[in-house]
């Protein structure tokens, strides 16, 4: 009876093992679902989103997200390098905005962001 139920424990968290590394970890990281990569740096919100805006070491991403996803809107979300020009998604979507990414190694960067008309900027950041 020993050996038979130290085999079904091995079996058991083999498979445990396994699912763990087939799902990968439990709760997506927020820069996945954004479609930005980096860090997080600067989170402005407002009544109906927010901005967030991302930096890798040489660039810099920002998405508007809905707060309340559903039926289609008018949604923006701007990027300008200081001395650049902005990278811009305007539209009107469901969820998010963007992302946009400019160039952002020693560059201040400016970015605007707005959902069914209300928005905010967050004036010149990562200076």
């Amino acid at each position: 009876m020993g050996i038979r139920r130290g085999l079904v424990l091995t079996v058991a968290l083999a498979a445990l093992t396994a699912a763990a590394v087939l799902l990968g970890p439990g709760a997506p990281r927020a820069e996945a679902a954004s479609g930005c990569g980096g860090r997080l740096v600067k989170t402005a919100r407002f009544a109906t989103g927010e901005l967030r805006v991302y930096k890798t070491r040489s660039h810099a991403c920002a998405v508007t997200v809905a707060k309340a996803p559903g039926a289609r809107r008018a949604m923006a979300v701007t990027l300008q390098g200081r001395g650049g020009r902005p990278a811009k998604d305007v539209g009107r979507y469901t969820q998010q905005a963007g992302p946009v990414t400019v160039y952002a190694l020693n560059r201040c960067v400016r970015a605007t962001g707005s959902v069914a008309g209300q928005g905010r900027t967050t004036g010149w950041i990562l200076c």
